[in-house]
């Protein structure tokens, strides 16, 4: 398949100068706008990932999917990374369907925002980095799950 792959663009800093077009960074209300379209009109098969799941890039259908914004934040002074903390306050999982959207939480904090130019709807990506594997991973974004930017700071 000829079909050229989008990757992710690698974690970086705001106004680096080596990103000549850093994507814009997403606050929730930006997100769950991005996330107004229902995906029941999408060919894609990125409809079925409404937790995190596995999407090599020869399933990623980058020829319908925009690189939009990103919900990566500068990494604070002082840290060399962002956190790998959860957030769960009614009992989630990672994988949840339901699991709460927290830009300031993993695996968010890594996630890049696509928009479908088929029908709209808003899918996060992010890389999963193991011992011996990477995993690019896709959420749908469903808007009544994103944490308002002012709580996702609440254990």
């Amino acid at each position: 398949m000829d079909t050229p792959v989008l990757n992710p663009p690698a974690p970086r800093q705001p106004h680096s100068l080596m990103d000549d077009h850093p994507l814009p960074e997403f606050t929730a209300d930006e997100l769950r706008r991005c996330a107004s379209s229902k995906p029941s009109a999408c060919t894609c098969s990125l409809k079925a990932c409404l937790g995190w799941e596995s999407v090599s890039n020869d399933r990623w259908p980058a020829q319908q999917l925009q690189a939009v914004g990103t919900l990566r934040r500068p990494v604070p002074h002082g840290e060399t990374e962002a956190t790998f903390e959860e957030f769960h306050p009614h009992g989630t999982r990672y994988e949840s369907p339901e699991a709460p959207i927290a830009r300031a939480f993993f695996p968010f904090n890594r996630c890049d925002v696509y928009a479908c130019g088929q029908c709209g709807c808003a899918v996060l990506r992010y890389t999963e980095y193991g011992g011996y594997y990477i995993d690019p991973r896709a959420r749908l974004v469903d808007a009544q799950w994103v944490v308002p930017d002012q709580d996702d700071t609440a254990g």
